[in-house]
């Protein structure tokens, strides 16, 4: 548990320092607020600006969750990596501080974006709303912090990382709902986004914030909160539950990639290196 303490401690502490990384993480989003909502402000959406709100911060929370992970490769680069598993720690210990300083980053960024929110627009019934939709972006981070160290142990170079972190974050956003409502993408798309992981993280946390989890499920399904596949639709509450099975399949993987990489192979000149 100390080692776990210690490692969510530097990582979080780490990324607080870097000011200037903070300051233009927290405003971006509202670019794509600010964009968004002029766009769609006369199309089927009542309220552009909290719609737009909630899906910009959880994909906030799904960018960094993913991003933070590079600290993963600079701490195998420095060699710091290596020198913490010399010690009598169990690689799993170290997995799971990473875990956890990824998702705390990426939920305390994704809150200031929320809170900023209210000052803009966003309105909430109940303190309850605010409880929840922490609870959820913590879950979302948690989820995708597993797919982030995943990628991070495979690629073992800064540069790769980068490149494939933007490979992948691009069209799991743009293919979620969280910019682009579902009904305005090619049916070719739609098929594809009911396969990513962050359209269910996206009605989810939507629901929640526009407190709307407990519509009827037609209604739900109208205002694209809930899905029809198959012939059974999936609720925000079934999209929690997929989302923990996409969870917990990212955190095996990560975690068996990570107690399974040999990192005195992992090159100090920051050259590019990946296996898959």
């Amino acid at each position: 548990m100390d080692t776990i303490i210690a490692l969510w401690s530097r990582n979080t502490k780490a990324f607080m320092r870097d000011r200037a990384r903070l300051v233009i993480s927290c405003v971006f989003p509202f670019f794509f607020i600010y964009v968004f909502s002029a766009i769609f402000k006369n199309q089927f959406i009542e309220n552009p600006v909290p719609y737009m709100l909630a899906g910009v911060t959880i994909s906030t929370v799904f960018d960094f969750s993913l991003r933070i992970s590079s600290s993963t490769i600079d701490d195998m680069v420095s060699g710091f990596m290596k020198e913490v598993l010399v010690s009598p720690i169990s690689r799993l210990s170290v997995a799971v501080g990473q875990f956890l300083s990824s998702a705390t980053i990426a939920t305390a960024q994704g809150l200031i974006i929320l809170l900023v929110g209210f000052f803009i627009g966003l309105r909430v019934s109940t303190p309850l709303t605010i409880v929840n939709a922490i609870l959820a972006m913590a879950f979302t981070g948690l989820v995708f912090s597993g797919f982030g160290l995943f990628i991070a142990s495979r690629t073992k170079s800064i540069q790769t990382f980068q490149v494939v972190s933007m490979a992948v974050t691009m069209p799991m956003t743009f293919i979620s709902g969280a910019y682009i409502p579902f009904s305005l993408l090619p049916k070719t798309l739609v098929v594809i986004g009911y396969l990513n992981p962050m359209t269910y993280a996206v009605a989810l946390f939507r629901a929640i914030v526009l407190e709307k989890t407990g519509l009827p499920q037609d209604q739900l399904v109208n205002e694209e909160l809930a899905f029809q596949m198959l012939g059974v639709t999936v609720t925000p509450f079934v999209s929690m539950l997929i989302l923990l099975v996409f969870g917990a399949v990212f955190l095996v993987l990560s975690t068996l990639s990570f107690v399974n990489t040999d990192f005195s192979k992992v090159n100090r000149n920051k050259s590019d290196s990946l296996e898959w």
